[in-house]
């Protein structure tokens, strides 16, 4: 998403700063985007007063720029929420598919699954 223009010494217009929106109140947890020309296609927002439960952003486990997964503590336990954004092509949901990851305490997952039967 498009911030604003910022100066630059090689462009008279400036260039653009790319980025998502931030809130004091939230914590925003972004995945690199898929290209260098686009926008992160998968965020998360965590309200700062769960913040005491730690929450961290793994990208060695799932390695895919349209899922976010993070994990949080509670109770001396481990948790995880998944974040999936899911293209026309449906390319996050097929990686899902496709590997094979036990992911216990997995406690929700969320996304834009507008996946429909070609029927």
């Amino acid at each position: 998403m498009t911030i604003r223009n910022i100066s630059s010494a090689s462009n008279a217009e400036g260039v653009l700063l790319l980025g998502v929106s931030n809130h004091l109140n939230w914590l925003t947890f972004a995945r690199d985007p898929c290209s260098t020309n686009n926008s992160p296609r998968v965020i998360s927002y965590i309200n700062i007063r769960l913040s005491p439960l730690y929450f961290s952003l793994y990208k060695n486990i799932i390695s895919h720029c349209d899922i976010l997964l993070a994990s949080f503590f509670n109770n001396n336990s481990l948790f995880w929420i998944m974040n999936v954004y899911s293209d026309s092509s449906h390319t996050a949901l097929k990686y899902l598919k496709d590997i094979e990851i036990n992911i216990l305490n997995l406690l929700i997952i969320i996304g834009d699954f507008n996946i429909r039967d070609s029927i």
